[in-house]
């Protein structure tokens, strides 16, 4: 299968671009304040509609911020140092979820102390809006032809403009798929059917180590880190301790009988 070859941009006005991959991080910010309203009046918060927008606000520095200094420290640390500057061409791509993640946490942190608001509840409803976010970027993933899988002769392969003569797979696809829809729909139900505080989140945390592990096996693994022991991709090294201590906190936080 060609590639669709789908154009980057799909609105210019004079010298102003905007990118599909730009509007998918719109769409998952606008998609995460509607369903965190929704988990407010759920479950009866003292947040406003404006704390709900100051949180989105606060989640998307998490993720921008820490998505990038993420980048920067698990897969290219050399070529910053070297060259510092390139820290601000985020043009040019190079984002961490790992990276991301984090940020989210530490921002989240900081929004619970302001609004005396439990910290793990904040973060179970936004392990309900994750996925959404990382469906949407999966897809700006694909169309921007990047991130892509290893070469394959599966009749679905494709042949990315980056990505040589040979098919590959559309590992973008797959993520989009585990990780957006199925991911969300876990985490979900995992929400309405316990009331113990904390895992809506440990499913994610599970939920993403395990579909993550598993594409990597799929996608090209990063050509300036390559695997190692020569098996292992730097996302499953990153993404195996989510599963494994998401699973254990799972388990142990669903013996007890009620919210903490």
């Amino acid at each position: 299968m060609q590639f669709p070859h789908i154009n980057p941009v799909f609105l210019s006005i004079g010298p102003l671009q905007f990118r599909w991959y730009g509007l998918m991080y719109v769409l998952g910010f606008v998609a995460t304040y509607f369903i965190l309203r929704a988990e407010v009046r759920r479950k009866k918060l003292p947040l406003t509609p404006d704390d709900v927008a100051d949180l989105v606000f606060y989640g998307a520095l998490g993720v921008v911020l820490g998505g990038r200094l993420g980048y920067i420290l698990f897969y290219d640390l050399g070529v910053y140092l070297a060259d510092p500057l390139q820290v601000f061409a985020v043009w040019k791509g190079g984002m961490s979820f790992h990276g991301g993640f984090l940020g989210v946490i530490l921002s989240f942190v900081l929004f619970a102390r302001r609004k005396k608001i439990p910290f793990w509840v904040l973060i179970d409803m936004a392990a309900q809006c994750a996925p959404v976010g990382l469906g949407l970027g999966r897809i700006g993933n694909f169309i921007n032809g990047e991130l892509y899988g290893r070469p394959t002769d599966a009749p679905w392969g494709m042949i990315f403009p980056g990505g040589g003569d040979l098919p590959r797979h559309p590992s973008q696809l797959y993520e989009a798929s585990l990780e957006g829809v199925v991911l969300f729909f876990i985490v979900r139900i995992m929400a309405r059917k316990s009331d113990v505080t904390g895992i809506p989140a440990w499913t994610f945390c599970a939920g993403y180590g395990l579909f993550r592990f598993i594409v990597e096996f799929f996608r090209q693994p990063d050509a300036q880190i390559g695997t190692f022991l020569s098996f292992f991709s730097m996302g499953q090294l990153l993404s195996l301790p989510m599963f494994l201590v998401g699973s254990f906190m799972v388990i142990r936080l669903s013996r007890r009988p009620s919210s903490l």
